[in-house]
């Protein structure tokens, strides 16, 4: 259950504890509060499945999430606000007064590397986080589109499948150049075992979907996190010797099928700037469905 009894108290932003707002207070989450925060965040299933689907994965205390849970709730109780305070950071709140003292956390935390929210939210967060002190490195529009049922039935593919450890020769570095282009920072010089090692968990949980013929890695989409309700995939790649053939539209609408089984929608962020991938998501699809910022900051 959600510690309810510290919310007037004050001190440092150490682990384990809270800062307080007028109205607000902010709280390190622990396991026992699982099913609430779930149940919280279920409310939104778009838009949270990112966390969603690391709680279900991970649990909420645990070094594969990269960060910590903090939650809000009113002086009665009542969750307000919840945020994944971390090398990404991510925040899902009601009321201002949440946005106002998860900032104060993520300001004495260490430095994320990115915040990734719906542009109104995660700009408040962002303005309450630095207080004009900071300037990020560079902030990226996002486009979040959605599918649901029907899909399109294409042309199958007949070797596209889940990824097993043999492919991570191809899948790392496809994966790596991707993070490049959309960070400016190589993984593989900057965190190259870490990278490594999630890369070769995606693969060993089911959750990397690849295309390789003759030894090359024709398409790829990883499936990040998962939840009954949504099903949020990135790192959607086609060889750049394979484009305008027709893989990125098969391959998608087949995965679309494969992941609509069991999960309600699918949804992905791709980049304002490029429209050649939206289009194709449109053409299998996707909708759109909210506009996102990515803040970059500075290492």
């Amino acid at each position: 259950m959600l510690d309810r009894a510290t919310m007037s108290r004050e001190s440092g932003a150490t682990p384990g504890t809270q800062v307080s707002t007028k109205a607000l207070a902010a709280f390190q989450l622990t396991g026992e509060d699982e099913q609430e925060v779930l149940a919280f965040l279920s409310e939104r299933p778009l838009h949270t499945v990112i966390m969603a689907g690391f709680i279900r994965d991970h649990g909420l205390v645990s070094p594969l999430n990269r960060g910590t849970f903090y939650a809000c709730c009113d002086h009665l109780g009542h969750l307000k606000g919840i945020a994944l305070i971390g090398h990404a950071t991510l925040v899902e709140a009601r009321v201002d007064a949440a946005l106002i003292a998860l900032a104060q956390v993520a300001r004495m935390a260490p430095a994320p590397r990115i915040m990734l929210g719906e542009h109104e939210e995660i700009e408040q967060f962002w303005n309450y986080y630095a207080e004009n002190r900071e300037t990020p490195r560079f902030v990226r529009r996002e486009l979040l589109f959605e599918q649901r049922w029907p899909v399109e039935v294409r042309e199958a593919v007949e070797g596209l499948r889940l990824a097993t450890k043999d492919d991570l020769k191809l899948v790392i570095p496809a994966h790596a150049q991707m993070a490049f282009e959309e960070s400016r920072v190589n993984p593989l010089e900057d965190d190259p075992m870490g990278f490594r090692l999630r890369c070769e968990r995606r693969i060993m949980q089911g959750r990397t979907w690849v295309l390789v013929e003759a030894g090359r890695l024709i398409f790829k989409a990883e499936v990040v996190a998962e939840t009954p309700a949504a099903t949020y995939i990135e790192g959607v790649y086609v060889n750049p010797s394979d484009r305008d053939k027709g893989y990125a539209l098969r391959c998608l609408s087949q995965l679309s099928h494969r992941l609509l089984e069991r999960s309600s929608s699918i949804c992905l962020l791709v980049n304002e700037q490029n429209r050649r991938a939206q289009a194709t998501y449109q053409k299998v699809g996707y909708k759109l469905r909210a506009y996102y910022d990515s803040i970059h900051l500075r290492r």
